[in-house]
């Protein structure tokens, strides 16, 4: 029991940030938006969370240097890919490139420093119960906040009229702008929301997942984030089962390394990616079920007044 319950909190510890950016990126995208510069706000977002931390001292302090680091990279994309109306997939790989070399700039004087990760729930009879105390009352303020997140935005996509207004702009910005909706307004404010969960799940990696700061400690998890999206079908509910799904993948392919298993880790590695083929196919052929990516997503639009 002991070994089981270390294997799921290691899979919910690998998910969270998997979740939060993926979250946000959701949002993104159901605006019409595609932003492939994830991976690129998620280093900065480590870089400057562990920065913030670091001189203050405080978990919290670092979280919101994370956010508003993930904001202001997500400001330069919105800038190019809505203001000016460049080609948004390439803009994104721009950002992504632009993320790594800053990070590196950013966090040059912290690496080999530690830091003492974020406190992990206490609750006295309820975190000793055996296999499930842990992983429900036991975690971090992160873990819990990643859950909430996905639970407010299906709130705010399907329940109210905010929501509804930014699924039309991604569904047909055309029609949402003739009935007088700020598309690209609306876009912008999407994108920051995208910037700001993908900066927070980069400052999760060194504020509780490892205290320490290390150039590339993303590891591409922004584009697993991407893969997420697609795999979920642009739907938060299924974007939970897809973040553990990935995270469990993560983990048990190191354990069973460990246990010596005679499967190839660059297999369990490519795990994820197949699954997602795997499910958009299910998805195109059964074409029921499920939902499609927004009709207007990576399109450029430019108001006619």
């Amino acid at each position: 029991m002991e070994l089981v319950e270390a294997i799921i909190l290691s899979v919910l510890a690998a998910s969270t940030p998997l979740l939060l950016a993926a979250t946000g990126e959701l949002v993104t995208e159901r605006s019409g938006v595609l932003n492939l510069g994830v991976e690129g706000m998620m280093i900065v977002g480590a870089a400057c969370g562990f920065a913030g931390a670091w001189l203050t001292g405080s978990i919290f302090v670092g979280a919101l240097f994370g956010i508003l680091a993930g904001t202001m990279m997500s400001l330069i994309f919105a800038l190019m890919a809505l203001g000016l109306a460049v080609n948004q997939v390439a803009t994104g790989l721009a950002l992504t490139i632009l993320g790594v070399g800053l990070s590196g700039l950013v966090g040059a004087g912290f690496v080999g420093e530690r830091i003492t990760p974020a406190a992990h729930l206490s609750i006295p009879g309820l975190t000793d119960i055996p296999l499930v105390g842990r992983v429900l009352f036991g975690e971090d303020a992160f873990v819990y906040f990643s859950i909430a997140l996905v639970v407010a935005v299906w709130w705010f996509l399907y329940r109210t009229r905010a929501g509804l207004i930014l699924r039309a702009c991604g569904d047909n910005h055309v029609s949402a702008h003739a009935l007088g909706y700020p598309v690209l307004r609306i876009r912008t404010f999407a994108v920051m929301f995208g910037g700001a969960c993908a900066g927070l799940a980069g400052a999760y990696l060194p504020l509780a997942y490892t205290p320490f700061f290390i150039p590339g400690m993303t590891a591409g998890r922004g584009w697993i984030a991407l893969a997420l999206v697609v795999f979920s079908s642009w739907r938060p509910g299924r974007l939970v089962v897809g973040a553990y799904l990935f995270g469990a993948v993560t983990i048990l392919q190191l354990h069973a390394q460990g246990w010596g298993v005679g499967i190839p880790s660059q297999f369990m590695s490519a795990l994820p990616y197949l699954a997602t083929v795997i499910v958009l196919v299910l998805l195109s052929r059964a074409r029921s079920g499920g939902s499609t990516a927004p009709a207007a997503l990576g399109t450029v639009f430019v108001p006619d007044r």
